[in-house]
């Protein structure tokens, strides 16, 4: 887990220095601190969607004149970095705690504790469990997105028996949850159906996605349709789908709608995915953050931050955007 500040740290300006194996804080002179510290906490640094999500913070922090902690975890699922960045960012007087919870259920008293101490805590992307835990939720509805590649691939499949291969991503993991039922929701089945012949968890992974596709082959050589919790998961099936030579036998549609994603729906890889915005997310929650710093104002309940499904193979009663808006849109960069 590494904690970082957007601010620079230079020795003149430097009355502490809060140092950690695993986390770096760096803290101002009066005048870096009549600055709102808004904290972001990632589940990792090196997946896309959440560095283009740090991005978008980092711009809406000096667009906003706060400053802004980052950390991550080691992987999807490190609670326990999490717990330690939601530590030392109240220690650093964060007023706001932006997060996307690795664990939905084991964050909360954490998230809880800081509330009592006195900071806002806002999930992006991901809800915890229960919902209220937090103070705000800006994220994607992700049983929508779900529910749009489920009704793609449905149309898409014009009649044919279905064959599905499930990337998810982890068990209890309420993103993954819901947009795995909203794909069953789309498609019109119901979890245990017959058409559902594999199902493997890749946290999100691209080696773990292109694993479970070679497992998934094994068990049912006769795949046409893949579910995939993300893009990367999406690029890893893609791998396996290619080297046994089934890639324009078998249909992936996904969730996320990445820069990468959209030309890979482009180069016709992926079928179909649905595009989320991290850049809108995290401005959002920043400029929630540090109103809150400023004026005591709250913000409070779900605040959705839109969906597209994205495609060049049009589908009839399928509501959706071609790559040329994907790729204009791409994570909310334009």
């Amino acid at each position: 887990m590494n904690l970082k500040s957007s601010v620079p740290c230079a020795a003149k300006r430097i009355v502490a220095v809060c140092a950690a194996a695993s986390a770096v804080l760096c803290i101002g002179t009066s005048q870096a601190a009549d600055q709102p510290v808004i904290g972001l906490i990632t589940k990792t640094d090196t997946n896309p969607f959440f560095v283009k999500m740090r991005q978008g913070a980092d711009a809406a922090a000096q667009k906003d004149g706060a400053k802004l902690i980052t950390a991550a975890g080691k992987f999807d699922g490190d609670n326990a970095s999490q717990v330690t960045a939601i530590e030392n960012m109240l220690t650093a007087g964060a007023k706001a705690i932006l997060i996307t919870p690795s664990d939905t259920k084991a964050i909360v008293p954490s998230i809880r504790k800081a509330r009592a101490a006195g900071a806002i805590v806002i999930a992006l992307d991901t809800p915890t469990e229960p919902q209220d835990a937090t103070d705000a939720l800006f994220a994607t509805d992700n049983f929508k997105a779900g529910v749009l590649i489920g009704e793609y691939a449905k149309a898409a499949l014009a009649g044919k028996p279905a064959r599905i291969a499930t990337l998810d991503l982890a068990p209890g993991v309420s993103v993954g949850v819901l947009r795995h039922n909203g794909f069953l929701k789309g498609f019109g089945i119901k979890e245990g159906d017959a058409s559902i012949v594999c199902s493997q968890d890749t946290r999100g992974d691209q080696a773990k996605g292109q694993t479970a596709m070679e497992n998934c082959l094994q068990k049912a050589p006769d795949i046409n349709v893949v579910y995939t919790i993300n893009e990367p998961a999406a690029a890893g099936a893609y791998r396996a789908l290619k080297a046994a030579g089934k890639d324009k036998s078998v249909m992936i549609v996904s969730i996320d709608g990445g820069c990468e994603g959209v030309r890979n729906v482009k180069a016709g890889a992926i079928a179909a995915t649905s595009q989320q915005y991290p850049l809108k997310m995290a401005e959002l929650g920043v400029n929630a953050g540090v109103e809150y710093a400023k004026t005591g104002k709250k913000p409070t309940g779900y605040h959705d931050t839109g969906v597209t499904l994205i495609t060049d193979k049009v589908q009839p009663g399928v509501d959706s955007k071609d790559t040329a808006f994907g790729l204009e849109n791409c994570w909310g960069n334009k």
